[in-house]
């Protein structure tokens, strides 16, 4: 190939169609956090997050209006920048063996759209400090009784296994905060006359992207160390739908769906799906949850 600037755009447009085939070939499965992040476009460095103690509920109005204050609390989440990159030698580009890079670059897509759902779970994982100053998961969330004392609320089930979660994720806010900054952006410098290129003899590909994710509600998610069977499901099941907010508020939260690693599936589809119990009875917690099955969990 001759190096005109013509047939370097050409190049360029040949590899980002490779990236964006890469990028759309994941569907579901590259948007698998989007179940459980409240996705949030970001204008700043770092945003700060002001989060309800509670879920706000509709109330009877005597009188004057009641005004939930948002917390404007200290939490908050700084943008990161991420990127992957590729030299293609001149050579390669003069000597018309430019196309053995198209798969290269169909992976860059691919790796992009799953970028996000590894960022989400690393936070789940890493189980950081909330809006409440206690970690995501945890047994004591402070949480205002009947009678206005501080008490604790645990939503970590212990154990020492594989985590798993059941979660409510019929709310517009989730468990798990995603936010993008500049999204995923697949860019090159083919100029001959750049430094990099006259330096290296390379051209660059590659894609960048600022984005971070950090924690939400931690009401909305329970997690369980504990093996995956139906008693443990139960209990964890429970944990959540029993939560109650400030003052003996009922939240009343639904246990919508139900994430596990690939090292529980077995498990997880026999309390989840199967229709009869080991035993021939009938299983009450078929359907209750819609089964997530995240590979990016820590799997034994």
């Amino acid at each position: 190939m001759n190096l005109t600037s013509a047939n370097l755009r050409v190049l360029f447009q040949a590899y980002n169609t490779n990236f964006q085939q890469g990028f759309s070939s994941m569907g579901e499965q590259g948007a698998l956090y989007e179940q459980f992040c409240t996705i949030v476009p970001s204008t700043t460095a770092v945003e700060v997050y002001p989060f309800l103690k509670s879920l706000p509920r509709m109330r009877e109005w005597l009188g004057d209006r009641v005004i939930h204050s948002l917390e404007g609390a200290a939490f908050s989440l700084k943008n990161r920048k991420f990127e992957l990159t590729e030299g293609v030698s001149r050579d390669v580009i003069e000597d018309d063996t430019y196309g053995l890079y198209g798969p290269v670059f169909e992976e860059f897509g691919r790796s992009s759209r799953e970028h996000p759902n590894e960022l989400s779970v690393e936070v789940l994982e890493a189980n950081p400090e909330c809006y409440d100053g206690q970690p995501l998961f945890d047994a004591d969330h402070p949480v205002l009784n009947t009678a206005g004392s501080e008490v604790s609320v645990s939503n970590d089930m212990g154990g020492s296994g594989d985590a798993w979660y059941v979660m409510d994720l019929t709310r517009v806010i989730k468990p798990i905060v995603f936010q993008r900054r500049r999204d995923y952006n697949f860019r090159a410098i083919t100029d001959l006359n750049d430094t990099q290129v006259f330096m290296s003899d390379n051209f660059m590909f590659g894609v960048d992207a600022r984005v971070n994710a950090g924690p939400g509600l931690w009401q909305l998610a329970v997690r369980s160390r504990q093996p995956f069977n139906a008693e443990n499901y139960e209990l964890a099941r429970q944990a959540l739908q029993k939560m109650k907010g400030d003052h003996g508020r009922p939240l009343a939260l639904r246990h919508s769906h139900t994430m596990v690693p690939n090292s529980m599936e077995g498990a997880a589809r026999a309390v989840l799906q199967n229709q009869l119990t080991t035993g021939g009875e009938t299983n009450k917690w078929a359907n209750t949850s819609t089964l997530v099955l995240n590979p990016w969990l820590t799997s034994a």
